[in-house]
């Protein structure tokens, strides 16, 4: 099974369309102008790349796979939220790349609103749950590949990119705007909020998920947001800065959240003696107070660099919401500074450190069977961390007073990397991005009818010749956003979600600095 990526802390802790204008103070983020034949390479990976997600999509139903073969032939015969939500926003891309017709577009996403309308959700929340059959549209009970015990379970994550794909639709969808509003209206996120998951700093978080039955393993009874109806919580709520902010994003847009529980989330673990000592390092910075939140704003260090984290270090956690929400624009002082400096750290340590010849560390399909988080040890929280190798070497430069140092890897074993990260780096490494995919194309059998396989390992040569709607979605997104000037995040950044979202954004500033000269 496919697992989601899960970034947690436990409870202790192309020609734009007409209406296409892009944001008036959107900072220009790529490193260099993109030559007329960086364009068309960026328009035939995203024509070859709408290809795959064309194919993922069962013809019964009109709502996409978990994955597909390289030949285009044979999907999975699962589904989730998130697949979903990125077929949907791929279709905006696709219609706004002139991949295909605003007719198309409207009877593509036309069908998914009535899929998701006819799906089994639960009803107190209107949250879906996390495995459907693409088929049938009925609940996964038992996995297709083994035949497990599936209980459903409903994800805030999961949900959380559901509802952005519809509150994207409003903007741009005028014949499904009504239809994707209510559904997004109706997705009660206040039923993950833990009020008293961060009782120091007076505000919440949000827990993973929940299971309407009781589950194996470690779960919490918990009443739905007040309702009265019992469920089965997850015994971790989200306390690092990783994808998951997504949540966070969707319920303050959506009214659902209160504002402070931004500032909940930690940035790192405080420095506070030993207490935190089993975080990745020894984080350096100051308390700052925002919204009446105090706020531990702490920086990590690598390689001449100082960053916020998140929990892994892949780079999917850090860049896949700013392919919806607008990071740079509306919080140019905090995600905004993080962004290019995470993107330099991963190519620093692909390049430099490790010396793989690529870069670009995110969960994906493993080469060598599986699907397998992979990211860069130290840009992340976990101290176990997410390693950019088959062979998992780590690093561990200790914790002052409570954890001594370990001594510096000697070298790194076969590398795995995966195309989707370099396509989330085009805003703030543009031209490196593009020669990173060059090189994997050029130098392996990564490529196929579809666009670019999920990973390479780059020592073996090993490539995971699939297609995964989530990663797929990720370029399609990247994509879309270059070429079609922030489509999407126009198109979820609408009046009412920037009036909720930007001035709670903006108030943050993070002491994020890079002091290499380029060794890559």
């Amino acid at each position: 099974m496919r697992k989601a990526v899960l970034s947690c802390v436990l409870s202790t802790a192309l020609v734009a369309t007409p209406a296409a204008h892009a944001h008036a103070d959107a900072p220009q983020r790529h490193d260099g102008r993109f030559s007329a034949a960086d364009l068309a390479t960026m328009r035939r990976y995203a024509a070859d790349t709408w290809r795959s997600m064309r194919a993922m999509v069962d013809p019964r139903t009109g709502v996409p796979a978990d994955k597909v073969t390289g030949d285009l032939r044979t999907r999975a015969r699962v589904t989730s939220p998130t697949n979903i939500a990125a077929y949907v926003w791929s279709t905006l891309v696709a219609r706004d790349l002139h991949l295909i017709g605003g007719s198309e577009a409207v009877l593509r996403i036309g069908r998914v609103l009535t899929a998701l309308e006819k799906m089994t959700r639960d009803t107190p929340t209107g949250q879906y749950y996390n495995w459907y059959d693409p088929a049938t549209l009925e609940l996964v009970r038992v996995w297709p590949d083994n035949g497990d015990q599936v209980k459903p379970f409903a994800s805030s994550v999961d949900n959380a990119w559901l509802a952005a794909a519809l509150m994207m639709l409003r903007e741009a969808t005028p014949a499904h705007a009504a239809r994707a509003d209510r559904l997004a209206r109706s997705m009660n996120f206040a039923a993950y909020y833990d009020a008293a998951a961060r009782p120091d700093a007076g505000t919440g978080l949000l827990r993973g998920g929940f299971w309407p039955d009781r589950p194996d393993g470690c779960s919490i009874e918990t009443d739905y947001a007040g309702t009265g109806v019992k469920v089965y919580s997850t015994c971790h709520t989200y306390g690092a800065p990783a994808e998951t902010r997504i949540a966070t994003y969707v319920g303050i847009a959506l009214g659902q959240l209160p504002r402070e529980h931004y500032f909940g989330i930690y940035r790192t673990f405080p420095d506070s003696g030993c207490d935190w000592a089993w975080q990745e390092q020894k984080p350096v910075g100051s308390w700052k107070r925002y919204l009446g939140v105090n706020v531990w704003q702490g920086t990590y260090g690598y390689r001449g660099m100082r960053y916020v984290p998140n929990w892994g270090g892949s780079m999917f956690e850090e860049l896949m919401p700013d392919l919806v929400v607008p990071e740079a624009a509306w919080a140019p002082k905090s995600w905004g500074r993080n962004h290019p400096v995470f993107v330099r750290a991963q190519i620093e340590h692909g390049l430099a450190e490790a010396k793989y010849g690529y870069w670009g560390f995110s969960p994906s399909n493993d080469p060598h069977g599986g699907y397998r988080e992979y990211g860069v040890d130290p840009l992340g929280m976990d101290a176990a961390g997410y390693t950019s190798d088959k062979e998992r070497t780590g690093t561990d430069p200790g914790y002052e007073g409570c954890r001594p140092a370990q001594p510096e890897p000697a070298s790194y074993g076969d590398g795995v990397v995966t195309p989707h990260a370099a396509f989330l780096a085009l805003p703030y490494a543009g031209r490196r991005a593009l020669d990173n995919l060059a090189a994997l194309k050029r130098n392996f059998d990564s490529y196929g009818r579809g666009g670019f396989y999920d990973a390479v390992a780059v020592r073996s040569g090993v490539v995971s010749t699939y297609h995964l709607a989530l990663d797929q979605g990720m370029v399609m997104a990247a994509l879309g956003n270059v070429l079609a000037r922030d489509n999407l995040r126009r198109y979820f950044g609408g009046a009412e979600v920037e009036a909720r979202l930007r001035p709670v954004m903006e108030l943050e500033e993070w002491d994020v600095v890079d002091t290499t000269t380029d060794r890559g």
